[in-house]
């Protein structure tokens, strides 16, 4: 599958995610937000870009417990918690979050 963003192909593969991990942008982001039905606030953006730092440091998109835990010591927690990143990504915190941020599909995620 491919996404067209400002005249820019994006190949991802069959449930949306990028291929390509080094062609990812705010603007990529943008559109796969929307794909997913998520509105892009602050909070949506602190947890993506954690994401790719953290896939930077570990190459690996983590689950979402591991997800949690590590946010809560980054970020506190109050946003550390599962409640909390599910109200931002309804459909699955670790997968709907990896999608946005251009990372593969978390082990573990179905």
């Amino acid at each position: 599958m491919a996404l067209e963003v400002n005249g820019k192909t994006y190949e991802t593969d069959e449930e949306g995610y990028l291929l390509n991990l080094s062609e990812w942008d705010e603007d990529i982001a943008k559109v796969l937000a929307e794909g997913e039905k998520v509105d892009m606030t602050e909070n949506h953006w602190e947890v993506v870009n954690f994401l790719r730092e953290y896939y930077n440091d570990y190459q690996i998109a983590p689950a979402v417990r591991v997800l949690t835990k590590a946010i809560g010591k980054k970020l506190g927690a109050e946003k550390g918690n599962s409640k909390y990143l599910y109200e931002l990504f309804p459909y699955g915190p670790a997968k709907q979050a990896c999608k946005i941020a251009g990372l593969p599909k978390p082990t573990g995620c179905i």
